[in-house]
Formats: C-alpha cells, sequence, structure tokens
C-alpha cells in the first residue's frame, strides 16, 4: 500500500487494511510504503514521525494515530504523539531529522511512480494494481484470488515461508 497521512482516503482505507488483517491474518502481508503528495504539506513530517516512531518499534502504533489525526500533523503535535507513545523523545526529535529516514520515503515515493500509482492511497495485491478508497469487497476479491494462487504454489512444492518472496520477483519486475 502506497498512502499519504494527509490524505482522507487513505485514512478510509485503514479501517479497511485493519479488517483485512483481521480477517485473513497470517495468510497476508501488509507492506506500508510512503507517498507523501507535495500538496499535503504536513505529508512528509507526519512519514517521517511514523519512521522515527518504527525505529522504536512503534510503527503501526504512530500509523494509527496520524490517522486518527489527520487535522493535527504540526510538529508539536508529532511530539505529542511520541509522548502518547512513550518513545524517547530525544530520540525522536533527532530522526525526525535522519536524512536517511528522508532518503527511504523519497525511494518509496519514486517506487510508487515507476508503478503508475501517482495518487493514494493505491495498492497492490501480488503485483495486482488496486486504485483508491476501495471497499472490503473489492479486495477480498483480489486476495481470495492470489490466495489460490499462493496455495497452488505450495501444492507444487514451494515452502509456505518462501510464497511471498517468490510471487514478488515475478509480481513487479524491475522494481
Amino acid at each position: 500500500m502506497f498512502e499519504d497521512f494527509q490524505c482522507p482516503y487513505c485514512s478510509r482505507a485503514a479501517a479497511t487494511m485493519k479488517k483485512i488483517a483481521k480477517e485473513y491474518g497470517q495468510d497476508v502481508r501488509l507492506v506500508f510504503k510512503h507517498n507523501p503528495l507535495a500538496f499535503h504539506k504536513a505529508a512528509m513530517p507526519a512519514a517521517m514521525a511514523s519512521e522515527a516512531a518504527g525505529r522504536q518499534g512503534k510503527f503501526w502504533k504512530m500509523h494509527d494515530l496520524l490517522f486518527d489525526n489527520q487535522k493535527a500533523l504540526e510538529e508539536q503535535d508529532l511530539l505529542g504523539y511520541a509522548k502518547k507513545l512513550r518513545l524517547n523523545r530525544k530520540r525522536f526529535k533527532r530522526d525526525l531529522r535522519d536524512q536517511a529516514l528522508e532518503q527511504k520515503i523519497k525511494a518509496q515515493q519514486a517506487q510508487s511512480q515507476k508503478l503508475g500509482a501517482r495518487g493514494t492511497p493505491a495498492f497492490f495485491i501480488n503485483g495486482r494494481f488496486l486504485s483508491g478508497a476501495q471497499p472490503f469487497d473489492s479486495f477480498a476479491k483480489l486476495i481470495d484470488e492470489e490466495l489460490e494462487h499462493a496455495r497452488s504454489v505450495v501444492d507444487a512444492g514451494t515452502p509456505r515461508s518462501e510464497v511471498y518472496e517468490l510471487l514478488m520477483r515475478t509480481a513487479l519486475p524491475g522494481v
């Protein structure tokens, strides 16, 4: 999933992703990638905050806070969320300005562009593109089809632990 923390459609999709995780459990892997859109001025700082929290093992908790508080993404808000999550604030502040995290986010933006996912949210289910905050059923249809394919790969002898990597090698060539 390519998302922007200031995008209202991404916020709607976050609830769908939680339902997918609950319904499918270990059969799905949610991979979050950043695409902070230029016209969302707070999106890049929010992306940096999520990555800074991730360095302390709390990416998904910060992810949820940011989407729950999309209208409050100024630096003082981000610092407040860090406090709420009991992050090491000195480390968090330092990481908010870390060029390595900024480069990671920009690389994900570039990947999004290369894949043709210019807007947010954008999803790839084993390489199959799904654009926008779609209803759960739209995701379920693609996921079910991909799970059937994954099961056939396992039945053919690929260990379950290697299925994702195998499918990703062929799903998005050149990425």
